[in-house]
């Protein structure tokens, strides 16, 4: 048992928030516990993860995204065939974003946890008196239209997102495919991804430091709402890939519902088991160009960029998260809140690592937009493990349905070409 644990992080993560949660309730503390030495110890842990999350954050989104749009090779390939694969990536991301959002906001309100928090310095959200569509905008371009070097220092995410993208596409325009530049940027995003990885390892004491204060504080609510929130987010995510995607390749490919998910089982379950849309991409390829019939040409531009930039699942959940947590935490979103979730939990799902928590990086751009507290993502920590499995699978399928659909559009297009050019013929 104790390999297992040392093994498996989902389950350091149970066992640190179950003995943080037994400690605190059995021997019942005083309110003047936080005062404590040894209170302030434990919550070291706490500052330490947290401390360390924000300190590569700006990275991690700027060489995520320079990655996933680099990866595409060329602006020519971004013409031919990119343009319609990231519409109908930005498609499907909308819908599972909105899904989220919509039902997080219809249902009724999470039980907050602690009294509302102060919006963090680096994010100024636009106040509810002016929040029309043209201030929102006019925020949005004055926090997005700064110096990188001073977006990264003060942790504006908006600014770095539009700048990666911008860098993103000129290194395209200017650069050969195979470039020194691209290895070199591939390492460091590697190198950056190890380091949160290693991050990641030490989530177990921030998730005790958290737990123990919660249920010190009397908030002993935590772990049944978890619960509810997790059953919400699977409920969302199936209701996205079994209902909303099948539906759009019926739609724009005629392709019947049971050949679909029958040509689509083993990868979803290879993406289920594994947790990772890239390392599900060899069988996914297979899959597309055998079973499904899709050109190879499609499949090895589609297939590729959808493991590195199409994530519904975790737009989706990053929704819901954003959310659940705002009401968590006494967060109160105004319409400029809500537009800065919609946002970047669009654009944090590009580009987010093709790995198990991989979606944790994008998350934190959520939260830090919204000014959601970063200790958060350490509640999120101790069920995001299970819900992963189910979202990968999503994206996977997302993926797959995305090459049936845009090789079709391309063979359509190819017909119409042919047609226009026997019509020119015809004497």
């Amino acid at each position: 048992m104790w390999n297992k644990l040392r093994q498996s992080l989902p389950l350091q993560l149970l066992f640190a928030a179950l003995t943080a949660w037994g400690i605190a309730s059995l021997l019942a503390f005083d309110s003047n516990v936080a005062e404590q030495g040894w209170y302030q110890f434990i919550m070291l842990g706490k500052t330490t993860y947290l401390g360390l999350l924000k300190m590569v954050v700006g990275i991690v989104v700027m060489l995520s995204l320079l990655q996933g749009i680099t990866s595409i090779g060329s602006t020519m390939r971004l013409k031919k065939i990119g343009r319609s694969t990231l519409l109908f990536y930005s498609f499907t991301s909308f819908i599972a974003v909105t899904i989220g959002l919509g039902a997080s906001l219809l249902l009724p309100a999470w039980e907050p946890l602690t009294s509302a928090v102060p919006v963090g310095d680096n994010v100024t959200l636009i106040s509810s008196e002016a929040a029309s569509g043209g201030a929102i905008a006019a925020k949005l371009l004055n926090m997005a239209l700064v110096n990188p070097i001073a977006a990264l220092s003060q942790g504006n995410l908006l600014a770095i997102v539009l700048f990666s993208f911008l860098l993103g596409i000129a290194l395209l325009s200017s650069l050969t495919e195979k470039h020194p530049l691209f290895e070199v940027l591939n390492g460091l995003n590697k190198a950056v991804n190890t380091l949160v990885s290693g991050i990641i390892r030490l989530a177990p004491l921030a998730v005790f430091s958290i737990v123990f204060e919660f249920t010190v504080s009397g908030n002993s609510s935590l772990f049944k709402q978890l619960a509810m929130f997790a059953i919400l987010v699977f409920t969302l995510t199936a209701f996205h890939g079994a209902v909303v995607l099948p539906s759009i390749a019926k739609f724009a490919t005629g392709i019947s519902i049971k050949r679909l998910f029958k040509a689509l089982s083993a990868p979803m379950a290879m993406a289920f088991a594994t947790s990772s849309s890239s390392a599900t991409l060899p069988l996914s390829m297979q899959t597309a160009e055998q079973e499904l019939g899709v050109s190879q040409s499609t499949s090895s531009m589609v297939l590729p960029l959808g493991s590195v930039m199409n994530m519904d699942g975790t737009a989706l959940f990053e929704g819901v998260a954003a959310i659940f947590l705002a009401q968590l935490f006494g967060v109160d979103l105004t319409t400029s809140g809500l537009v800065m979730i919609f946002i970047m939990a669009m654009v944090s799902s590009i580009g987010a690592p093709g790995m198990p928590s991989g979606s944790m990086s994008g998350m934190q751009m959520v939260l830090l937009a919204a000014g959601i507290p970063l200790e958060a993502i350490a509640i999120l920590l101790i069920i995001e493990r299970p819900l992963d499995t189910f979202r990968t699978a999503v994206n996977v399928e997302g993926d797959l349905i995305a090459a049936i659909v845009i090789d079709k559009w391309q063979q359509d297009e190819r017909k119409v070409n042919q047609a226009d050019s026997q019509y020119s013929l015809t004497p």
